[in-house]
């Protein structure tokens, strides 16, 4: 082996090691929260076991970037009906105040848990917080651990007034690391600065100018743990559906088929337009169950359209036992 490619060896053996050590700092930082009740990755692999794809160094899961950008296109209806059919009749709630009159909120949660004040508590978790050298107080570390794609929920025990998770100034921060946008079961503040982020969604409670020191405080007890929003029950890596209705939180395994459900309802809705503006089919038939003639005719129509379609939705269609 000449000098050359001796360099070359240790240049890339430097590299993978620096990978390596960055990939153990940022597993360090998530995991290593002072407040009282953080899942462990051993406890988050656990508790959501039955996702099998891509996760986090935390091990949260992460639903794909593909599928979330086709989860933008789910109906809150659509997605609702196959978890009730899954046996999840508690993942969505309504009676929310939005930053946009028809928003799309999707993303990945991540979850916070708060309770009122407790100074022996919160004694405790300021003190770990120092001696760790994190900054500020316990919803910025929290934030500082967001990535692109993420969704902070916040369960702030629906402290309408003088709640203020958040305001301008740490909604410009969320947006900037996380791309998306936020849901608070709670209020939240500077809806005026807000607004300037056009494609900043936020779903809450109340819009109060009161600042969280305003009326009694309140401090995070828990950090991507289950949480409760409402009568929906939240899980960290759950995917976040918000829009004008209000917000459907996906368990992640169960993403994938929420978005092929929906993605089948849209072929299906494209062959029976066509079909009834064709005059080929009444209304009664097709919004009926459908007979086995117009079944096998909407599948002749699928592999006449297949080229057109998406990679994902093709791949779905070959997966089908009559395709083969």
């Amino acid at each position: 082996m000449n000098n050359m490619e001796v360099r070359e060896l240790m240049y890339g053996l430097c590299i993978f090691l620096f990978l390596v050590l960055c990939s153990f700092h940022q597993s360090c930082a998530q995991a290593d929260l002072p407040l009282p009740y953080t899942l462990t990755p051993e406890q988050m692999m656990l508790y959501t076991r039955q996702y099998k794809a891509e996760r986090f160094p935390d091990n949260r899961p992460k639903v794909s970037d593909r599928i979330l950008e086709r989860m933008k296109l789910v109906t809150c209806e659509e997605a609702w009906g196959v978890l009730q059919e899954q046996g999840y009749p508690n993942q969505y709630q309504g009676k929310w105040v939005m930053t946009h009159e028809n928003p799309v909120l999707v993303g990945r949660a991540v979850t916070c848990d708060f309770i009122p004040y407790r100074a022996d508590v919160a004694d405790v978790v300021t003190e770990q917080g120092k001696a760790r050298g994190l900054e500020g107080r316990d919803k910025h570390w929290i934030m500082d651990q967001l990535t692109t794609g993420d969704v902070l929920v916040a369960d702030l025990m629906d402290r309408q007034i003088g709640g203020a998770f958040i305001g301008d100034n740490l909604a410009n921060m969320i947006y900037k690391k996380t791309g998306t946008g936020l849901v608070i079961w709670g209020g939240a503040r500077d809806l005026a600065g807000i607004l300037e982020l056009k494609d900043f969604v936020v779903f809450n409670r109340n819009w109060d100018p009161s600042t969280s020191n305003t009326y009694d405080k309140t401090m995070i007890i828990g950090y991507n743990t289950p949480i409760s929003i409402g009568r929906a029950a939240v899980m960290p890596g759950d995917v976040v559906l918000g829009l004008r209705e209000g917000i459907v939180f996906i368990p992640a395994h169960l993403a994938l088929e929420v978005v092929e459900t929906s993605e089948w309802t849209r072929l299906k809705d494209e062959f029976g337009h066509s079909r009834l503006q064709a005059g080929i089919y009444t209304a009664g038939q097709i919004d009926a169950a459908w007979t086995e003639a117009i079944t096998q005719d909407f599948r002749t129509w699928l592999r006449a359209h297949m080229k057109n379609l998406p990679q994902e939705q093709q791949e779905m269609i070959k997966r089908q036992d009559w395709f083969r």
